[in-house]
């Protein structure tokens, strides 16, 4: 009874590495390479990155994590996003501040002394002004 058992476990295994090894035949039954997952939907290249882009971003996973190469292509990307909107950020408020300087020196009454001092308790900061405040 021992040695049919050895010889069944021999023949399994042999069939199995046959199976998974190809048996050494031409007939194609090698299976393909098959190529690595990519971003399906990557960041948009001709206008600037939204929250929704980066909300529906999804970074395929591989064996140990992430694609690093993919990874660090969404974190420049983003990087730069970022430091172009504190630079055009950092200008309009320059410009900003010259335009309520001039208003001031200049003393043109109450419109100036509103521009100098902009009331920001009823701001939204990602939209601007209120609704509910008159627009001058």
């Amino acid at each position: 009874m021992f040695w049919f058992l050895l010889i069944a476990m021999v023949v399994v295994v042999a069939a199995v590495t046959l199976a998974v090894v190809g048996g050494g035949g031409d007939d194609g039954a090698v299976l393909p390479d098959t190529e690595p997952e990519h971003l399906v939907d990557p960041l948009p290249e001709h206008r600037p990155v939204a929250r929704a882009d980066v909300e529906a971003l999804r970074i395929p996973v591989v064996l140990r994590g992430y694609r690093m190469a993919d990874v660090d292509d969404v974190l420049s990307r983003l990087g730069a996003e970022l430091a172009e909107r504190d630079a055009r950020i950092a200008e309009l408020q320059t410009t900003l501040e010259g335009s309520r300087k001039r208003l001031v020196a200049g003393g043109q009454g109450p419109a100036a002394q509103d521009l100098a001092t902009p009331d920001l308790a009823t701001q939204d900061p990602a939209t601007g002004p209120s609704d509910e405040e008159p627009r001058r």
